[in-house]
């Protein structure tokens, strides 16, 4: 019979899950296509705002995916 902390000692197996860290921006981005498209039957003002706020926050959300993925080290081999 093997001693419970024998499980410990085993290298992982694959690669690690790399998870971003939390941000608002998918909710903030999410929200202003929602306003976008429900307020088309009511002003093209509000149409134009939350046009502007889910194209920033789609600009800000892409650069920093594009800048965690580029901290994830290059090398994928299992040591």
């Amino acid at each position: 019979m093997s001693a419970p902390d024998d499980h410990k000692a085993a290298p992982p197996v694959g690669e690690q899950i790399h998870m971003p860290p939390p941000s608002a921006l998918p909710l903030i981005n999410a929200a202003a296509l929602a306003i976008a498209i429900i307020s088309i039957t009511i002003s093209w003002w509000l149409v134009g705002a939350a046009m502007i706020v889910f194209i920033v926050t789609s600009v800000r959300w892409i650069r920093d995916v594009r800048r965690d993925i580029a901290e994830l080290p290059l090398d994928h081999s299992h040591h």
